[in-house]
């Protein structure tokens, strides 16, 4: 008994010593890992799941300037490098509006255009004075379309056509224009074109310049010349502050002509004068047709635009009125149908 407690280890010496050591151990570990933490190589905190992370984000600022991922767009150049030149206008073959509503998918319902990479120089309103010219309105938009995409210009196209069956009134018609784009969007320039004419030359350029415009100065019916100096009809362009320092157009012209001399005069007195594209690009072709129902010669328009100087200020946009009857929003054009009234009136 006694050899054998002198010989060996007494019981359990060996499990007090492992202990000892894992004790040692476990001590020496927890320093090294709070060193770690305090140094910065880690998080206290407990491990978040990533739709808990989502979840507790602060909302994002709204888009601005400071905050906007995409850089507003440059200015669109001026000439713009997307013109082709002399155009080939035919009116031969038949056009449909579903055809042209597929060769144009970025044109907006309404007939709402804008350029997608550039920042379009001028808004642009076209105003089409209309009554049962379906077949001129397909051509025209067939063309006009594509021009006025490659010119990129921010547009929209609006037909207003006269309701009834009283005398034409194309002046009226287009003071109505003016009115009606204005309540849609901010234009700053108003083309108004006659239905039945097309540009031979996607240089001439549906857009205001510092003078009136006018854009139709070469027309295959008059032998691609000009018939008179002070001719304006067909297509012109102007401002806003160009028209409204002029008071719009007469409303009183009622059946055909008068009308475009009547504004010549009124840009002529208040200190305006006509600029136009050279006989090349401004060529243009009409499409031809007898003349309209209930759109005979005004028999007054001589005597009317004798007095165009004392009429002006009273006979324009002050004094307009007319009814809207319904709008009419298509792929390619918005369609204004508006009840002007009579000459009796």
């Amino acid at each position: 008994m006694k050899e054998a407690q002198g010989g060996g280890a007494l019981p359990g010496t060996s499990l007090q010593r492992a202990c000892r050591l894992l004790v040692v151990f476990c001590a020496l570990h927890l320093s090294a890992t709070l060193l770690y933490y305090l140094a910065g190589g880690g998080d206290l905190r407990p491990p978040r799941s990533p739709g808990a992370a989502r979840a507790r984000a602060p909302p994002a600022p709204p888009p601005g300037p400071a905050n906007s991922s995409r850089a507003p767009p440059p200015d669109c150049a001026d000439p713009s490098p997307l013109l082709v030149g002399a155009l080939n206008v035919e009116f031969s073959r038949h056009v449909n509006l579903e055809e042209t509503e597929r060769l144009n998918p970025k044109v907006r319902e309404g007939g709402r255009y804008a350029p997608e990479d550039c920042k379009a120089l001028q808004k642009v309103a076209i105003i089409i004075p209309f009554r049962n010219r379906d077949e001129h309105l397909r051509y025209w938009l067939y063309y006009l379309h594509p021009i006025l995409q490659r010119q990129q210009l921010d547009y929209g196209v609006y037909v207003i056509n006269q309701g009834g069956e009283e005398t034409f009134n194309r002046a009226k018609l287009l003071n109505i224009g003016f009115e009606e784009a204005l309540k849609e969007y901010d234009y700053g320039c108003f083309v108004f074109s006659d239905v039945d004419l097309i540009p031979m030359d996607d240089r001439n350029i549906y857009k205001c310049y510092s003078q009136p415009r006018h854009l139709s100065v070469s027309m295959d019916k008059f032998g691609f010349r000009l018939p008179y100096n002070q001719y304006f009809g067909g297509v012109s362009a102007l401002s806003k502050e160009q028209l409204v320092k002029i008071n719009g157009f007469p409303n009183n012209y009622w059946g055909w002509g008068g009308e475009d001399d009547d504004i010549y005069n009124r840009l002529f007195f208040k200190g305006m004068r006509i600029s136009r594209p050279d006989a090349v690009i401004g060529k243009c072709r009409m499409i031809r047709h007898p003349r309209d129902h209930n759109n005979e010669p005004n028999p007054q328009r001589f005597d009317r635009i004798a007095h165009t100087r004392e009429t002006m200020n009273s006979d324009g946009l002050n004094t307009l009125s007319y009814k809207v009857v319904k709008t009419e929003k298509y792929p390619l054009y918005t369609k204004i149908t508006v009840d002007v009234g009579s000459p009796k009136n």
